[in-house]
């Protein structure tokens, strides 16, 4: 057929052309020795190509006979209609043999012929490589990389193939091969320009191999381990240690008189909540002191966030200085705002450029210089760095502190109360240390610093401010004193045992020198546990190291130091032991800067005549001043206090993994973000920023959530995804904290309202709208949840006297002008310690004589009510709630108000785990059906038209918000009586808790719809709340609690 010869002469056209001899040699007879056809290569070329014998004679070369030709095409369609190719017959075969050959002339035309050929095998027939024509049976891995791979007899073709300019490697710099990627000037320019977007920490190396990275808050932080962790991570922080990298707080400094700094910061906190900065314990720089920040004058709303602060000592030797420094720690997402409103109260608003908050010039290269030259770069082109003299220097860098700006300011001054406020972010390190051997751990790995005799030469040592400490006297008997009390804390058995937010300050050797020839788990001294002879049932410690956990050292040992740890858990650590030189920023930057690197450090250990040997360094060690403080783990309820307790250690920038792989040789375990919220939530705390609806950062936090939410579950398909429609979420995302408060509080007026439209006459004075119907001395029960579920709550219709519709209209004035004074009133959370523990004693079931007044108590009655809800109208209280029965809360579960049955049959059986949601009806599958019936009837209508018309026709008005099937759209409606049971609020944290064996949530309720519940329920049952999964129908009895 035409397909086979053309496929032939496809194959076969860039094949050699045979040789024409110019002597009286036949042409035939030599091409059936060639090819065994009987004719010449260019005869069998031609044929193949025009399909026709005779066409090709006529062009023949007269020496070539007629008759040969005739033969040799009937040999070649033999040939070629054989099965499988051009396979030569008996027919094909050549007959005659030539009886002599002039041996130079044959050798003549082999020699041409062979070197046509060895031309032609040199031409490539395609554009593949010589790899490429291998069958895949044969290839090999990188055959491109390495020509050895290949077979022997396509090793020099594949050389020459390497050799030519379209298949050699481009020319990389010097910077781009592995080794000298690992060369520390170019490394610290790649890294600092990977960090123009997020800053790096100083541990992100470390993490980025054994973590899964996130980008927040403009950090790149670890947010979990690689692998499995989970439960380790919660016996590390219950028995163990876990370690932590809080670096990425931010910390502001405040300096200057104790009185004007005491007179700005009062207006932005508030004594009802708790301690204030004028604490006496934190003002003497004793203690670390935590509160909430609002806006100047502007409790209980408009709150900024929590922070913690710390005052240095007063008690310093050699400063003679009036004025105070504080310094303010708080997450990154609350610094703007924080920031911003101290400078507006301190009138700080002249920058200041200070050598304290200036980072030292981290490139090479100018910034100015280094940008045009990466816009000249191509895209898809690497970098090249183009090295000088002077830039190709070895500069010191501090990994996480490539990124600021070294133009804008970072102190300002007040010329009106000489108040100073410095940024000083990424300026020190802060790891935490969480277990119960966090003792141990510090003990270990940290070795206080060796006085400075004076036998060393001064000159020699780069640490002069040591020297000339050493020679004050004062300061060796502090430096002792301070190293006998860290002596004493590897002998304390918990850190939950010292007063929280005690503060130690020290100067420690560096600890590298004494980090341990492997890892291995620091245990107590034995010595400092001698209880082999003591009886746990006798009241006394059996000796285990488990039994030891929580009880104090007093009980344990009779070491002859036990009256100084004694007085270490009743007093503290003394006041003129928290001095430490961190607050000295000069001292700071010179510890920084006369850091040794791990190279030279490296270098010095390999020169031992001994290998493993101390190594001593003698003046030329550095000396680092550290501030440890005091975590107190959970201080709130009744049950697992002191848990999660720990130490922060606070170091100057540079040091972070100096001190960081000697943490991790004692034997801690690392976590990440998602550690540090198991933690918070193990302590029932609420978590930054999640769990503050009330802050400008919690609610940035819950939007960024429910767009990342939204889009994970645009992604499935409606088959595999809950229908929140008919599950009856309205909303599985968010947690609409407005709506919640303003629905109860119109809710109760509607209650009100009929409670007085009921009424046979109005003589009796109106009460206040917006407060729960509680009677004063017995407590009214609820109306019917299943009557308010099917129907919105509505006006009743005025029948009656006239006084009551007088009444009723004097009702309506107050009811406006109430929601107008409210509608303008914002969101807040109830933080008065006073009236948290007033609705903590209402919540926890109590029987008659329980119920009696003690002390400040009230009781559940009215006029109780009405002094809360006048304070705080809309209102939300943070929570804790632990499951009766099986169960596993997850954050967006809704907190629902039982019916009267529900406790009835729960009274009843209980093994009653709780009532079931019927399923609701979908009212937008209809119109999300129309709208693709729309959609696929203007697909068909633009067919004819152009692409863009098409997308125009079909594109959703920018008005119109688009149906997504699942979800609920436009608007939500009432949210307290959408389901059966009435919601009163939702959960933020929720999972199972290994602590107490059961599911645990903490969320945040209504104080409206709280206050009403608590109403309404017996003294028997009172506490008792339902929790529905979003993507669940069943409901579960849940208990509540707040914990003070």
């Amino acid at each position: 057929s035409n397909a086979k010869e053309r496929k032939h002469a496809k194959k076969m056209r860039n094949q050699p052309t045979s040789v024409t001899l110019s002597s009286g040699f036949v042409a035939d007879r030599g091409g059936k020795h060639h090819f065994g056809s009987g004719r010449s290569s260019q005869t069998q070329k031609q044929d193949l190509h025009s399909g026709a014998s005779q066409q090709w004679q006529i062009k023949m070369s007269p020496h070539v006979l007629p008759e040969s030709d005739v033969n040799e095409q009937s040999s070649s369609k033999t040939m070629f209609k054989k099965k499988g190719g051009w396979k030569a017959g008996p027919e094909g075969a050549s007959q005659e043999i030539p009886k002599y050959i002039t041996a130079s002339t044959f050798a003549q035309a082999r020699a041409a012929e062979i070197s046509a050929m060895l031309k032609a095998v040199a031409q490539k027939s395609s554009n593949s490589l010589v790899f490429q024509t291998l069958p895949r049976h044969m290839r090999r891995r990188a055959m491109s990389h390495n020509v050895k791979r290949l077979p022997r007899r396509l090793h020099e073709m594949a050389k020459k193939e390497a050799e030519k300019a379209a298949h050699q490697k481009k020319e990389h710099s010097k910077n781009k091969c592995h080794k000298a990627r690992r060369c520390h000037i170019n490394r610290t320019l790649e890294f600092n320009r990977r960090q123009k977007r997020n800053i790096w920490l100083e541990t992100h190396i470390w993490h980025a191999k054994r973590f899964h990275m996130v980008k927040k808050w403009g950090y790149c932080l670890g947010e979990r381990p690689t692998s499995k962790s989970h439960r380790a991570c919660y016996r590390a922080m219950t028995s163990l240690c876990l370690l932590q990298d809080l670096s990425y707080y931010c910390c502001l400094e405040l300096k200057g008189k104790e009185e004007e700094i005491l007179n700005a910061l009062s207006q932005m906190c508030s004594t009802d909540t708790g301690l204030t900065f004028a604490a006496v314990h934190c003002l003497s720089g004793k203690r670390q002191g935590s509160l909430v920040l609002y806006r100047a004058n502007k409790y209980p709303r408009e709150m900024l966030g929590p922070v913690t602060f710390i005052w240095k000592s007063k008690k310093t030797p050699g400063d003679t200085s009036e004025d105070r420094q504080l310094w303010i720690w708080l997450h990154p997402t609350l610094k703007l705002a924080v920031l911003e409103e101290m400078k507006a109260l301190c009138q700080c608003s002249e920058p200041v450029n200070s050598s304290v908050c200036v980072p030292e010039p981290l490139l090479t290269a100018a910034p100015e210089e280094s940008q045009p030259e990466l816009a000249d770069d191509k895209i898809g082109k690497k970098r090249k760095r183009k090295d000088d003299g002077e830039s190709a220097k070895r500069t010191k860098k501090t990994i996480g502190d490539g990124t600021r700006d070294p133009r804008q300011p970072r102190s300002w001054v007040s010329a009106a109360t000489g108040i100073v406020i410095s940024d000083l972010t990424m300026e020190m390190n802060r790891f935490r240390l969480i277990g119960p051997l966090s003792h141990c751990i510090l003990t270990s790995a940290l070795r206080a610093a060796p006085l400075y005799t004076g036998e060393e030469d001064a000159e020699e040592t780069p640490h002069h401010w040591w020297s000339d400490t050493c020679k004050s006297s004062d300061s060796v008997l502090l430096h002792q004193r301070q190293e006998a009390v860290f002596q004493l804390l590897g002998g304390i058995s918990s850190p939950a045992e010292i007063p929280a937010g005690s503060i130690l300050g020290l100067t420690v050797r560096d600890p590298r020198i004494n980090l341990p020839p492997q890892r291995s788990r620091a245990l107590p001294h034995p010595d400092r546990y001698q209880a082999s002879n003591f009886n746990c049932e006798g009241g006394l410690c059996t000796g285990s190291w488990p039994c030891a956990l929580w009880k104090p050292l007093s009980d344990h040992t009779d070491d002859p130091d036990n009256e100084q740890v004694r007085q270490l858990l009743l007093e503290g650590v003394p006041v003129e032991c928290a001095h430490s030189f961190i607050w000295n920023r000069d001292i700071c930057r010179s510890v920084t800067e006369n850091k040794i690197s791990d190279q030279d450090l490296n270098r010095m250990r390999s020169e031992l005549l001994v290998p493993g040997s101390q190594l001593v360094l003698g003046p030329h060690e550095s000396k680092i001043p550290i501030l440890l403080i005091q975590q107190p783990g959970k201080m709130t309820g009744k049950d697992r206090l002191g848990w999660g307790s720990g130490w922060d250690v606070l170091l100057p920038k540079a040091w972070g993994m100096a001190f960081w792989i000697p943490f991790i040789y004692q034997g801690v375990r690392v976590g990440g973000l998602k550690e540090a919220t198991v933690h918070s939530q193990y302590r029932r705390s609420p978590n930054i920023p999640g769990d503050f609806p009330d802050c400008p950062a919690g609610a940035l936090f819950a939007e960024d959530q429910a767009k990342d939410l939204l889009e994970n579950y645009k992604r499935r398909p409606p088959a595999k995804r809950p229908n929140y429609v008919k599950l009856g979420t309205l909303a599985p995302f968010r947690c609409p904290w407005e709506q919640l408060t303003q629905d109860w509080e119109s809710r109760v007026q509607a209650q009100e309202s009929a409670t007085i439209a009921s009424m046979p006459c109005a003589q009796d004075h109106p009460r206040p709208l917006g407060v729960p119907c509680v009677a004063e001395e017995v407590i009214c029960q609820p109306s019917n949840e299943a009557g308010i579920s099917e129907n919105q709550p509505t006006r009743p219709e005025v029948t009656g006297c006239p006084a009551q519709a007088a009444t009723e209209m004097v009702l309506e004035q107050s009811a406006g002008e109430n929601h107008a004074a409210t509608a303008g009133g914002q969101l807040c959370v109830l933080r008065s310690r006073k009236l948290l523990r007033q609705l903590s004693a209402w919540c926890g079931p109590s029987s008659e004589a329980r119920r009696a007044p003690r002390g400040s108590q009230q009781e559940l009655t009215r006029k109780a009510c009405l002094s809360i809800l006048d304070d705080f109208p809309r209102a939300l209280v943070w929570v804790s709630l632990s499951l009766l029965r099986k169960g596993s809360p997850e954050p967006h579960t809704m907190i629902c108000v039982p019916s009267k049955e529900d406790l009835l049959q729960l009274s009843q059986d209980q093994c009653f785990h709780g009532p079931r949601e019927s399923r609701h009806s979908d009212p937008f599958k209809s119109l999300i059906l129309k709208e693709k019936e729309k959609k696929k009837m203007e697909k068909r209508q633009n067919r004819e038209h152009t692409v863009s018309e098409g997308l125009a026709a079909g594109a959703t008005p920018a008005g119109q918000e688009a149906l997504i099937q699942g979800l609920w759209s436009g608007p939500l409606p009432g949210l307290t009586s959408h389901c059966s049971r009435v919601l009163l609020g939702f959960v933020t944290q929720g999972d199972f808790s290994m602590a107490v064996g059961c599911g645990e949530a903490l969320g945040f309720v209504s104080v409206t719809g709280l206050l009403e519940m608590l109403s309404s329920q017996s003294a028997a049952s009172r506490g008792l709340v339902l929790l529905r999964p979003p993507t669940s129908l069943q409901y579960r009895f849940a208990r509540i609690a707040i914990e003070v």
